[in-house]
């Protein structure tokens, strides 16, 4: 298992190459712009123009894309994943995605002989840089024990959730849990402004206590500091809270919370705002 396909090379997705050529796997890449890849084809990758060319004579097929209309359309049809990966080979879709559109890949797999894993990673840009990656992992163990080698080159906390759309399910759980995380952190830096207190060195203060998260020691301070450059698109954010939200509704399931943070996003996308990262909540605590 040392030929690798990778399917969406974006801000994560190319940490996550250079982190499999690290590990010594030999990575062909397809993404819609050759040419905001092409410092990782000087670094090695080898370039396939079409999903269909990168699936080919691939022992593991990866794919990170946008949205789930994007993994359907890399996964079925004449050119897609399914059609052209040979028997016997795995393929892994760490796209945040619907945990339904998880199953339907699984058993489409399943009747060709493929393995297929919904496993999809939280831990951002720069987790996806040091290869300390989450990775929430979904159906058959046999196959996901196969395929440790190269979660382990991409990160450090990897979790074998169970059935197919469970990786999904649970990574629905994590994004639940971050929208109340990002408004409460923001919300926090919002009243150290209205008070007059020294932003940086409130979230000094309490980052380490109970109030603590990731959020409040990597993501926020980047808004204190004026940046607003995207580890995490909004865009992207909003695509993975109506997932979340959707698959709650099914389960008759109530998520106030997220459906509130879900609208204050949904805001700042209709103010052009969507390509900012998640720290610009912020901003809209500044306009509200």
């Amino acid at each position: 298992m040392k030929r690798i396909g990778f399917i969406g090379v974006g801000i994560m997705g190319k940490s996550m190459v250079r982190n499999l050529m690290k590990a010594g796997f030999e990575v062909a890449i397809y993404t819609r712009t050759r040419a905001k890849v092409e410092d990782v084809i000087g670094e090695g990758a080898i370039w396939r123009d079409s999903v269909k060319e990168c699936a080919a004579d691939r022992d593991v097929v990866i794919t990170i894309v946008g949205y789930p209309k994007d993994v359907e359309e890399v996964y079925f049809g004449a050119d897609g994943i399914l059609e052209n990966t040979e028997a016997g080979a795995y393929v892994i879709d760490m796209t945040t995605s619907s945990p339904q559109l998880a199953v339907k890949i699984y058993d489409a797999a399943r009747e060709k002989g493929i393995y297929a894993l919904d496993a999809p990673v939280t831990g951002g840009d720069g987790g996806a840089r040091a290869g300390t990656l989450t990775i929430l992992a979904g159906g058959d163990r046999e196959a996901f024990d196969a395929c440790m080698p190269v979660f382990e080159a991409m990160g450090k906390n990897i979790n074998y959730e169970g059935k197919a759309g469970n990786g999904q399910h649970t990574k629905m759980c994590n994004q639940i849990a971050l929208a109340g995380a990002l408004a409460g952190a923001c919300e926090a830096y919002t009243y150290a402004k209205a008070v007059g207190l020294d932003v940086q060195t409130m979230l000094d203060s309490i980052s380490t206590g109970a109030a603590g998260s990731a959020q409040m020691s990597n993501v926020l301070p980047r808004a204190v500091k004026g940046d607003f450059a995207p580890g995490f698109f909004i865009k992207h954010f909003i695509k993975d809270m109506k997932l979340a939200d959707q698959e709650a509704a099914a389960a008759s399931a109530k998520l106030e919370v997220l459906e509130k943070v879900l609208s204050m996003y949904e805001e700042l996308a209709a103010d052009g705002k969507e390509d900012l990262g998640t720290q610009a909540l912020t901003q809209y605590y500044e306009k509200n």
